[in-house]
């Protein structure tokens, strides 16, 4: 550790919501994103340096990097929502987007819109993260297919790969190893050789350290203040330290580079620190046998609003329900839960879902990304900026979403449907997370993988098979229908589906049955209704309800 006390660590939000789960072009290499870093900075006066319009980074991906438009325009929107921005400029972009009548109105909206140049350059390199390595491949560490499901539950364990995504260790690893390169890919070209290489006279902008605050903070030992990385390396007393130099304004490569080396250090507010010692939570019922595995961690006691999170695992057989001050605004983790029924009723920052089984999802509105991988037979409901999932077989998604889903590697058989359920908090937790009714791209998904662009990969949901989702909690709250309605044909499937019950119910009426055959007739009928709830698995979600009051309870808690 630096002598001035000076702890880094990587920041875990640009890899769990930024670094999309599939690995990246191969133009965004190195040696491709060295030469765009070069050309941006000629290109200043045009909209390039130091803030990236959309027109000319679709003018860089898709005229020199070859990718197509909707690729480039998936990256330059995904770096857009990590922005810093209120929920009413959320709000307000959505609307603009929704008045657009035609695909160039919605070209000369995008055209307003601008990034960090030098962030976005930081963004585009950090997809490697998830770059398949052959070496790696072939020692059996990660692979990318699709998920061999013959194979014996402790060889699938080793070989699939663990979710870089999530791992603390990996963020700070690929920072670490990688650190030169990103210095080099933010400096100025007349700091580089001509092979794109620092020399040991380089000297880094200010700007480019400023840029570097995407990726890295940290704090001063005894210190409870986090600070962005630029503001500890300019901070006075660490001027020797960080290679600053307040006459040309500008840092050594090489003091600074050794300078980060020697301050990085693990998250304090990662993964790995939340699980290790963070604040176990009892939201899971102690069900005798069943759930003694379940764990559910949290670090709100310890992290700022920005690095909460909340980790849950094995919950088995159970319905779990929260609306809690823990979950606003917290990355969570859902992993290894199968056979349950889990609903986390608050505004939410990012959600992954993780190695879950047969159970059913219900989520309060999600900021920023909702990603699935290796699950199979689940129902997801959830309003969420962006849903992207990988190696799925057989789950539903009940999805309102102003972008496209994002159909990854290795999925079977997936189904999108529209949103089809509220709750009283719904629209006040939309709002809080800068979520709109419209646009809504739930049914226009787009496949982004390499093996094909294979439409059969999913359906949308036939209406005929359609039923609103009722959620059975009371809580206070002014929502009273789903937000922005159902599409006229599932609308139409449930208006016909009532008129069948008012037939029914009219027939039974004036069938005059007397008292015993009315007696007879409703023990039918319930007979049915409980075959009908063994056989659709509602019976073990009934059962599993807690009891009304506590019930409640349970949600607001």
């Amino acid at each position: 550790m630096a002598q001035s006390g000076v702890l880094l660590w990587v920041k875990a939000e640009p890899f769990i919501v930024g670094a999309l789960q599939v690995p990246p072009p191969s133009k965004f290499s190195l040696h491709y994103l060295r030469k765009i870093s070069t050309y941006v900075r000629t290109r200043a006066t045009e909209g390039a340096y130091p803030r990236l319009y959309w027109s000319t980074w679709r003018h860089i991906a898709c005229g020199k990097l070859q990718l197509a438009k909707d690729l480039a325009w998936l990256y330059f929107e995904i770096f857009d929502s990590l922005a810093v921005k209120t929920p009413e400029e959320r709000l307000e972009w959505s609307e603009l987007l929704s008045n657009c009548m035609s695909e160039d109105e919605v070209e000369k909206q995008r055209n307003q819109l601008s990034v960090d140049t030098l962030q976005f350059l930081l963004f585009l390199y950090i997809q490697q993260l998830n770059k398949v390595s052959l070496r790696t491949s072939l020692i059996g560490e990660e692979w990318p297919s699709p998920r061999n499901r013959s194979q014996s539950p402790d060889l699938a364990e080793k070989s699939s790969c663990h979710n870089k995504n999530w791992n603390d260790y990996s963020h700070q690893a690929f920072v670490y190893d990688h650190l030169s390169d990103l210095l080099e890919l933010l400096l100025d070209p007349e700091q580089l050789t001509a092979s794109f290489h620092s020399t040991h006279s380089s000297l880094v902008s200010r700007e480019a350290v400023v840029a570097l605050s995407f990726l890295i903070e940290g704090t001063v030992s005894g210190a409870r203040k986090i600070y962005p990385l630029h503001e500890l390396a300019l901070w006075q007393p660490l001027h020797a330290e960080s290679g600053f130099s307040r006459l040309s304004k500008t840092f050594s490569f090489y003091k600074l580079e050794a300078w980060l080396r020697t301050c990085l250090t693990g998250n304090p507010f990662g993964t790995s620190a939340c699980l290790k010692s963070g604040k176990k939570l009892a939201w899971a019922h102690q069900v005798e046998g069943t759930t003694k595995r379940a764990k559910i961690a949290c670090n709100s006691h310890v992290a700022p609003r920005m690095h909460c999170m909340v980790v849950m695992s094995q919950v088995y057989k159970q319905t779990l329900a929260k609306s809690s001050d823990t979950l606003v605004g917290a990355h969570v983790k859902i992993h290894r839960c199968n056979e349950s029924f889990i609903y986390l009723l608050s505004p939410l920052r990012s959600v992954t879902i993780e190695k879950c089984r047969n159970s059913t999802f219900v989520l309060g509105p999600i900021q920023t990304a909702l990603h699935l991988h290796s699950c199979d037979n689940i129902k997801v409901i959830a309003a969420c900026h962006r849903l992207s999932i990988s190696s799925t077989a057989g789950c539903v998604f009940h999805i309102l979403t102003p972008t496209r889903p994002l159909i990854l590697s290795g999925n079977q058989t997936v189904t999108l449907a529209p949103f089809h359920t509220h709750y009283p908090m719904l629209e006040d937790h939309m709002a809080r997370t800068g979520l709109a009714t419209v646009p809504n791209y739930w049914d226009n998904p787009m496949i982004v993988c390499r093996e094909s662009s294979d439409t059969s990969v999913f359906r949308l949901l036939p209406p005929c098979e359609f039923y609103v989702f009722i959620i059975p909690f009371e809580m206070e709250g002014d929502t009273t229908e789903i937000p922005g309605g159902l599409p006229y044909a599932y609308q139409k499937a449930l208006r016909q589906r009532e008129q069948k019950i008012q037939i029914w119910q009219k027939t039974v009426k004036e069938a005059r049955l007397t008292k015993d055959q009315r007696k007879q007739f409703q023990v039918l009928v319930e007979n049915k209704f409980y075959e009908w709830l063994i056989n659709t698995g509602h019976r073990q979600q009934l059962d599993s309800l807690v009891p009304p009051a506590a019930g409640s309870k349970q949600a607001a808690g």
